[in-house]
């Protein structure tokens, strides 16, 4: 999501690039009216064309969605203690990343697609590229994380211990990782001139891009961009990813299904013979909460394998784009630059809906999002809960509770061996 439009590199929607062949315009003579002047500049830039309306409409769309669902995310796990898990402490930052670069750059990325000019000054030229930077490498490395997180958990439990103090640090060292890494974008991006002739008369045409010494610069750079920050993560956490579903799905392993159902089996042959005594119930609710785990386990992965999906797919046509232009230099002669402008603008676009998706996600997969989702747009299914949980409980027999309290125990046993889910 780099750039002034947001794309995992910067200069993808930059103006500079993209003029197409039916904006460029002949200077007038000196002698005509400048009113004719800025008629033709309103009619061929500024005034949006039928397509640009529906880009419009779509960056609203994807801007609301993004701000409002990634803000519950933040909200939904500072509020409730027992959501605050290492994955979740990932999420939010995935989130409050998402969130950054909505409200910062998304609004100049869209002015620019639209008006093919970089209105903002030079500042802002140097500040939100590398605020978009930030937001790519800050995604990558927090997805990264997860990936590892969850391999270490589910493959080997034992090598490594997973803790919220651990993922706070991570978190930390991913910021300032991103921070220091991405220096050269803020450094190379300068405002220029389309039409230096033009320069005292309108701010249009005015671009905001990189500025390198030499040619081998931008393709080492753009190169090592492209490689660090999406080919290599993706291939290591589509690998981790490869081993969780086999772990789950596949082998034998403590808590994994058929195993637990051959405990429930045994289970109800002894239990005629045994009796209802506290034994059995005590390894029935045992069994159930591994039941439960495993099930839990399933939806946290696949859950964070569509997040891992949507990343990749999103952030693909830019990575592509950004390759051919910066690397090879396959636009600089083209005839159909109308095209050209359509794909990178389509893949601004894209980077700005996967921060728009990854709430959407989080609502349909996983319960415990979807049900603090749920009670922050009704406080009065909220209130209605609580008491109804509040009163539950008196209404309870002696034995009943107990019962409870002996399965409450069990399953705090179970899911202190296993790690935490989201």
């Amino acid at each position: 999501m780099s750039g002034i439009t947001g794309n995992v590199d910067c200069e993808e929607c930059l103006p500079s690039t993209h003029v197409s062949n039916n904006t460029e315009f002949h200077l007038r003579p000196s002698e005509e009216d400048d009113d004719e002047l800025l008629r033709y500049i309103w009619k061929e830039y500024l005034h949006p064309k039928q397509y640009e309306w529906v880009l419009i409409v779509a960056y609203i769309i994807v801007f609301l969605v993004s701000l409002i669902g990634n803000s519950l995310v933040c909200f939904a796990v500072w509020k409730n203690r027992h959501m605050r898990t290492v994955t979740n402490y990932f999420i939010v930052n995935l989130s409050f990343a998402d969130v950054l670069v909505t409200i910062i750059c998304l609004p100049a990325s869209l002015v620019v697609d639209i008006t093919e000019t970089w209105f903002f000054g030079k500042t802002l030229c140097k500040i939100v590229p590398y605020l978009q930077t930030i937001s790519v490498s800050v995604s990558v490395l927090t997805l990264s994380c997860i990936a590892q997180d969850r391999w270490y958990a589910i493959c080997h439990p034992l090598m490594f211990k997973s803790t919220a103090k651990r993922a706070r640090k991570s978190i930390v060292v991913i910021w300032v990782v991103s921070c220091i890494i991405m220096i050269p974008q803020a450094i190379v991006m300068e405002c220029s001139s389309l039409l230096p002739e033009l320069t005292n008369k309108t701010s249009l045409f005015t671009v905001c891009d990189e500025h390198w010494g030499a040619e081998i610069y931008p393709k080492v750079y753009h190169t090592c961009f492209f490689i660090v920050t999406y080919f290599a993560p993706l291939c290591l956490m589509v690998l981790a990813y490869i081993q969780i579903c086999h772990k789950l799905w596949c082998q034998q392993i403590p808590g994994n299904t058929s195993v637990i159902q051959r405990k429930w089996r045994s289970l109800q042959c002894s239990a005629p013979a045994s009796g209802p005594g506290e034994s059995v119930r005590v390894r029935t609710s045992t069994v159930c909460a591994e039941i439960k785990q495993v099930r839990a386990r399933r939806k946290t992965a696949r859950m964070l394998m569509v997040v891992l999906f949507v990343f990749a797919l999103c952030y693909l046509p830019i990575s592509v784009l950004n390759i051919m232009k910066r690397v090879f230099g396959t636009f600089k002669n083209t005839n159909d630059r109308e095209t050209v402008y359509a794909w990178f603008t389509f893949s601004h676009w894209l980077i700005y809906a996967n921060s728009a998706a990854n709430p959407i996600i989080y609502n349909f997969l996983s319960g415990k999002f979807r049900g603090e989702f749920k009670a922050a747009f009704s406080c009065h299914w909220c209130g209605h809960s609580e008491n109804r949980t509040q009163k539950t409980p008196m209404r309870m027999s002696t034995g009943s509770r107990k019962s409870l309290s002996t399965q409450v125990n069990n399953m705090d046993n179970v899911s202190r061996i296993s790690d935490q889910i989201v």
